[in-house]
């Protein structure tokens, strides 16, 4: 009996779904306990304090910034090092493959942001969360490609992949542009020689990944005390780590450090995010809550704004001939896609603690990110569920002979290029 209880658990953890469900346990479990009596609990637990010291050197902080600052530092390098994977040897590799993704990617972050400042315009506060709808959350937006099964078009999986790497790139950027204040010179200098450090290491050949990580431990508590959020340490750690192969040794650190970290990040660090992050208070709640600027900013930003704005940038650069549609994706298909990418969840968060810092600012935030990506999600769900049934009907349903016919346009002799050849390499390497 307790061996087909684990092998079960050992299936589910397997599955692509797996990580957005327990996203989603995590967020339900924190919304449950916040809103019973045990509320008291689980605002101790965050409060609770957590100090390490080593001499002279001394980090105190609550449990809730030990998660955002600590634990989600593993986050963004697991960030980084897809990234470069993908910019080294992957769908964003070549300008052709990775054009399609950065205008659809640009549009989806540039028209939330627009439409929420557009919402809080007035209120100088809430204005300055015009980056929390800007971003997508890629475990519930695969998740719900998951649910969806074998149907779904490979080509489709990359293109969603690829956009929400670009997007991840884009909050990246933002957060270091617009939400870092009272730099600390010396702790960013001595940070900027830790990667120095790394680049040369990786230069020279090393391999070895411990003094990757103990010069990573120092960059990343340099960056804690210099003003600059201490994720943004993951990241660039991550881009030095090694990715090639040699004939001596045939794996490569990037790959290896990337598979292993993995399952710790989607199965302990996001949930865990989200349960101290996702606990709103939903007493009181009313329309005219909802109706505030930094809630009805973000709802509006992450339906409206990145539907539109994914779609759009889509269809707009299809129609110019700039790129083409990836393999075996119709416009329905691109447009559930482009509703998926309003899942902002934990991304969406993490920015809007940073933006905001009192308890009422947050709660708002949560209740817009909470609102905002089960709308999304649950539209991008039925239209692509409606789609991708109705091109399977139609497949099924065609003549032998027309299939054929399909060819015509594109002569086997003739090179694809742009996503339409990421798609077709992926369908072939699956």
């Amino acid at each position: 009996m307790a061996h087909e209880v684990f092998h079960t658990i050992d299936r589910f953890l397997k599955k692509d779904i797996a990580p957005g469900v327990l996203l989603f346990m995590a967020a339900i479990l924190a919304l449950t306990v916040e809103n019973s009596p045990l509320s008291w609990l689980y605002d101790t637990l965050l409060s609770t304090p957590v100090e390490v010291k080593v001499g002279a050197l001394e980090i105190a902080k609550p449990l809730l910034l030990w998660i955002n600052d600590g634990l989600m530092a593993l986050f963004f390098f697991l960030v980084g090092l897809e990234i470069k994977r993908e910019v080294v040897d992957g769908e964003l590799s070549s300008f052709d493959k990775a054009l399609l993704p950065i205008i659809a990617a640009i549009g989806g972050m540039a028209l939330p942001a627009l439409i929420y400042a557009g919402v809080a315009w007035n209120d100088p506060v809430a204005l300055t969360g015009w980056a929390i709808p800007a971003a997508t959350d890629i475990a519930f937006a695969l998740g719900i490609l998951a649910v969806l099964g074998s149907r779904v078009p490979v080509s489709l999986k990359v293109f969603l992949l690829s956009v929400a790497v670009i997007d991840d790139l884009g909050a990246i950027v933002i957060i270091a542009l617009f939400y870092t204040a009272n730099l600390s010179v010396t702790s960013l200098l001595l940070g900027g020689i830790g990667l120095c450090a790394l680049i040369a290491l990786n230069r020279n050949g090393v391999r070895n990944l411990v003094p990757y990580v103990i010069i990573g431990l120092m960059i990343w508590v340099c960056f804690l005390k210099s003003g600059v959020h201490a994720t943004l340490a993951g990241v660039l750690i991550a881009f030095t780590i090694p990715m090639g192969k040699t004939e001596e040794d045939d794996h490569s650190p990037l790959h290896d450090l990337e598979h292993g970290l993995h399952p710790w990040v989607a199965f302990l660090v996001l949930p865990a995010f989200a349960f101290a992050n996702a606990g709103v208070p939903l007493t009181g709640l009313s329309f005219e809550a909802l109706a505030a600027p930094i809630p009805l900013g973000i709802i509006l930003g992450l339906v409206i704004g990145k539907q539109l704005g994914v779609f759009g940038a889509t269809w707009a650069a299809v129609k110019l001939g700039w790129v083409r549609l990836p393999e075996n994706v119709g416009w329905r298909e691109i447009y559930g896609v482009a509703c998926l990418t309003g899942i902002g969840f934990t991304m969406s968060l993490f920015i809007g603690t940073l933006a905001f810092d009192t308890a009422d600012q947050l709660n708002q935030v949560r209740l817009g990110v909470l609102i905002g990506s089960i709308i999304s999600g649950t539209i991008g769900y039925i239209v692509l569920r409606q789609a991708i049934g109705a091109s399977g009907k139609r497949r099924t349903m065609a003549p032998e002979r027309e299939r054929p016919q399909a060819a015509v346009d594109v002569p086997s002799s003739a090179p694809l290029t742009g996503p339409a050849s990421a798609a077709a390499t992926a369908s072939s390497s699956s």
